[in-house]
């Protein structure tokens, strides 16, 4: 039986039947001899006849024992719809179909049943007997009997099905009731076996930098509640729900254990048992100097290995925090139009302050005149341009490929947000999808998120799959052509080199980078001087990888209400960038 499975009808087989042996004893009979069926006894034919009659007589079931087949047969197939076809009229209309598959599932659940198989079936006028085997997560194995009753009814006999049915051993005036426990929670380690988060109190010696990526406990969220109630899990126990004790939860609370009751008598009972510890990605340095940089202000800093997406530091809002992605959105935006074909490096812009679509202008940050080649307008960051190739590419496409970056899809990190573009058919006319192609209209996206964006232009256009599992698996997506990739990545280092990144150049090093600023209310027509305006008006974002020829680290910044992406998150970023290169970040051996 497969517990919560799709519910199907029992296997059905053809028996022996009394013709078919005397069939085969006749064709025997007629390929001997004239002189060897003279010696045979004249009465063979009689005797296959007679044999025919046992067998078929062996094999016959009484009708009472086949509705008890079948109804045993669908139990253990999981089919409960089947089961309540077999019960009598008056039980079938006190407990209607939803209510028996409810009732027979939550018993499921209540013993963490994995399997359940019955034998040594007994009939006997209306009373059926046989011996069930429930295979429990939480308890171990119950070997209990149940006893069906039986009614005639216009179609045959059918099962007079009673509450305690629902689960054997369970007898008459009894409900099946559990009390488990969890062990102690596992511990939490860095990639380099240094003790994140361990026993009651989750404590670690490295205090706040650990806090920041360790998450947090709390009472069971509802969406998990009956995952969590099939495992065995208490009602009232602590889950992890944010961070590595979310991603990690069911790994470090061990197996639960306890007692399966059915009134006050034990079924079945087991000790819980504890989890080893669990070793994660994070690296002790490049974690440390993600709380470093966003240093205290609200945010998110993330930088993982583009190589396998392992995650090796995190801080903030970094995983759930949903904003405006700003301009880091177009190297969405461009990947598209260059896939596309409707640009190309060579392109030329017009100089100009802002675009107009559907007659409403878009500025370019605080009015100032951009464009030119493609290169320069993306190191400039020109909105001027940017929103019109948006439009142009058109929501389908561009929705399209935001996807294959990974929004509107999980991250792989068990807790993070979903990124997040409308469908296409639902974000509007072109002035909608040019602040779309922008990072500003209805599009939300994490710190994680654009930090995967980033991964994906420096792995060559293949999107990695976000993990804080030590070894995780290099697989990933393709995103985009690896000579798209390319030409991103080479426009990307003129960004940091002479663009609005310059604030996150390293010496020696070829940072490929891309700044944003948010706007989290409209300031058209104004710049940053216009009534109520001001940096807590915009969020600042930046991405980046590094080196951009062999890249090893790629980081996002997420800074709330803190002004331009250059000014604030480049710098943060380039403190993340400069210690993860330093930082010995070799998986261990686990």
């Amino acid at each position: 039986m497969a517990v919560g499975g799709e519910e199907r009808g029992p296997a059905e087989g053809p028996g022996p039947r009394g013709t078919e042996v005397v069939h085969i004893l006749e064709v025997a009979l007629a390929r001997l001899s004239p002189r060897a069926r003279r010696a045979l006894p004249v009465t063979l034919a009689g005797a296959a006849a007679l044999l025919a009659g046992v067998v078929v007589g062996a094999t016959e079931v009484s009708s009472e024992r086949e509705v008890v087949q079948r109804y045993l047969s669908a139990w253990e197939e999981g089919d409960h719809a089947a089961m309540h076809r077999l019960l009598t009229p008056a039980a079938r209309q006190a407990v209607g179909r939803d209510e028996f598959r409810a009732r027979m599932r939550a018993a499921l659940i209540t013993a963490t049943a994995t399997d359940l198989a019955v034998e040594d079936l007994e009939v006997e006028g209306e009373r059926a007997r046989a011996r069930v085997t429930v295979e429990t997560r939480a308890f171990g194995t119950v070997r209990e009997p149940i006893t069906l009753s039986l009614r005639e009814a216009d179609d045959g006999p059918r099962v007079a099905w009673r509450e305690h049915d629902v689960f054997p051993g369970v007898r008459p005036g009894q409900t099946l009731e559990r009390d488990t426990r969890l062990p102690e929670r596992a511990a939490l380690l860095a990639r380099d076996g240094t003790p994140l988060a361990q026993g009651p109190v989750r404590a670690s010696r490295l205090g706040a930098v650990a806090s920041a990526v360790v998450g947090q406990l709390g009472a069971i969220p509802p969406e998990r509640a009956s995952r969590l109630a099939a495992l065995g899990w208490p009602a009232d126990a602590q889950v992890g729900v944010t961070g590595l004790e979310r991603a990690f939860d069911e790994r470090l609370a061990g197996r639960p254990g306890g007692v399966l009751l059915a009134g006050e008598r034990p079924l079945a009972r087991s000790a819980p048992r504890p989890a080893g510890p669990v070793r994660t990605s994070v690296s002790v340095p490049v974690q440390r100097s993600t709380v470093d940089a966003l240093a205290g202000r609200l945010g998110g800093v993330l930088a993982l290995d583009p190589r396998n997406g392992e995650v090796l530091g995190s801080a903030g809002i970094a995983l759930d925090g949903l904003q405006p992605p700003g301009s880091t959105l177009k190297v969405v935006t461009l990947a598209g139009a260059l896939e596309a074909g409707i640009t190309e490096v060579g392109e030329r812009f017009p100089v100009q302050t802002a675009a107009t679509l559907e007659g409403v202008e878009l500025q370019n940050a605080d009015g100032e005149p951009c464009g030119g080649t493609l290169t320069v307008s993306f190191a400039q960051s020109c909105n001027s341009v940017f929103a019109p190739l948006g439009a142009e590419l058109g929501a389908r496409r561009l929705v399209a490929e935001a996807e294959d970056f990974g929004f509107n899809a999980s991250t792989g990190i068990p807790g993070a947000a979903i990124s997040t573009l409308p469908p296409a058919d639902e974000i509007g006319d072109d002035l909608a999808v040019g602040a779309t192609a922008i990072g500003q209209g209805r599009v939300q996206a994490t710190t994680l998120q654009m930090a995967l964006v980033a991964a994906t232009i420096a792995r060559d256009g293949v999107l990695p799959r976000a993990s804080f599992r030590l070894g995780a698996s290099a697989e990933g997506s393709r995103a985009v052509k690896p000579e798209v990739a390319a030409t991103i990545g080479r426009l990307m280092v003129r960004v940091v080199s002479e663009g609005t990144g310059e604030a996150a150049a390293l010496p020696g090093v070829e940072v490929a980078g891309k700044t944003g600023t948010a706007e989290l209310r409209s300031t058209q027509g104004c710049a940053a001087a216009c009534p109520g305006g001001g940096p807590t008006d915009t969020d600042a974002w930046f991405l980046a990888y590094a080196p951009e020829r062999e890249p090893r680290i790629a980081v996002a910044v997420l800074l709330v209400g803190s002004g331009s992406g250059g000014a604030t998150a480049a710098p943060a970023a380039r403190a993340v960038l400069e210690t993860a290169l330093r930082a010995d970040s070799e998986p261990a051996e686990e």
